[in-house]
């Protein structure tokens, strides 16, 4: 039987359950924090990183300019904040254990990799209830997990979780990506893999969500650092720029390598149907969920120079920009209401 911490909510270490089988191991729903489908008030954070200039490394504000992680700045970003010490681009206070949180095998394989190189200890943690139609997430995790297990590296398989998911979004289902919605889905999943890795003796975790310039950085490295902070520094969140030129080309030129399955949405139902919604009124052809042949493009990362630029600063902005305009509440609402999504039917495309 689960204990929980009354005050936090969270699952108590000893009644985690994991089993390993040649790496793959196993995070059951009845053991994860209680919480994860409530939503809670948080207080707003500013982002911060450790200052190369300090002997002793102390937390200030990121002022790069045109950087990411930087609030003030606007795009397009350039910037790199990673620390020119010693320490650059390593995990906060000294870890050699990673737990990191994958969203994709796309996403986690120049991380992975170089993670790897640093000489760390990682651990692939795939927790990810928001990815729809069950297909979509099926196909995502098992690749995830072949890659993963090939390097040597451990794979946590969570359980699906779903309706934990759809609880927890209740209210947010017309809000627009990189709205409130997908800072409550980072923060669940984020509070989730937090979870284990104190449970499991990681001092830090981090994610492959961070990697995506479709994602906004700034937001999902918010949700790493709320969750690490039940846990009073015992465990850390690494806040890093994994967005770099260099970051970027590796990860398409490892996709390509692998003949990755290029997914052509975020993931959850929600933006399923928004990006439908998008090609819709670009005259582009719908998403397809599996099989051979995609919607738009091809169905595998094949060329790097050509998968980058489908998925280019320059298309991602425009992306959002025309989403903006276009996706008001009160629209989709009217347009969406009374229609129902099915989990396990990839070929309805959830709308």
């Amino acid at each position: 039987m689960a204990t929980m911490d009354e005050a936090s909510g969270l699952i108590a270490p000893q009644s985690i359950r994991a089993q390993s089988i040649t790496g793959l191991l196993e995070y059951k729903a009845d053991d994860m924090p209680m919480t994860r489908n409530i939503m809670p008030m948080k207080a707003a954070i500013v982002i911060r990183y450790e200052d190369e200039e300090a002997s002793t490394p102390e937390l200030v504000v990121c002022a790069h300019d045109n950087c990411r992680n930087n609030p003030a700045s606007l795009p397009p970003f350039n910037g790199d904040c990673t620390p020119n010490s010693a320490n650059a681009g390593m995990p906060p206070c000294g870890a050699r254990k990673v737990l990191l949180h994958s969203c994709c095998a796309p996403c986690s394989g120049a991380m992975m990799e170089e993670m790897l190189e640093k000489g760390l200890e990682v651990t692939v943690f795939f927790y990810n209830p928001n990815i729809h139609p069950k297909l979509e997430y099926e196909i995502r995790k098992e690749e995830n997990k072949r890659y993963a297990l090939a390097r040597g590296v451990p794979f946590v398989d969570c359980d699906y979780d779903q309706k934990s998911w759809f609880d927890r979004m209740a209210g947010l289902e017309y809000d627009p990506e990189r709205g409130l919605r997908c800072s409550a889905c980072f923060d669940m999943r984020m509070e989730v893999t937090a979870a284990y890795a104190a449970a499991h003796g990681f001092p830090c975790f981090t994610t492959t969500n961070a990697t995506s310039r479709w994602k906004d950085v700034q937001q999902v490295n918010t949700s790493g650092i709320r969750a690490e902070e039940p846990y009073e520094g015992s465990v850390r969140y690494w806040a890093y720029n994994w967005q770099t030129d260099g970051m970027t080309l590796r990860k398409y030129h490892i996709s390509a390598e692998q003949r990755f399955y290029k997914q052509e949405y975020c993931g959850c139902s929600y933006s399923l149907r928004d990006s439908n919604l998008w090609r819709k009124n670009q005259g582009i052809p719908p998403v397809k969920i599996g099989g051979e042949v995609a919607g738009l493009g091809t169905r595998y990362f094949e060329d790097p120079e050509a998968d980058a630029a489908e998925e280019s600063q320059e298309v991602v902005d425009a992306f959002f920009s025309d989403a903006a305009q276009q996706f008001g509440n009160e629209r989709l609402r009217k347009q969406f209401q009374g229609r129902h999504k099915s989990v396990a039917e990839g070929a309805l495309n959830n709308w």
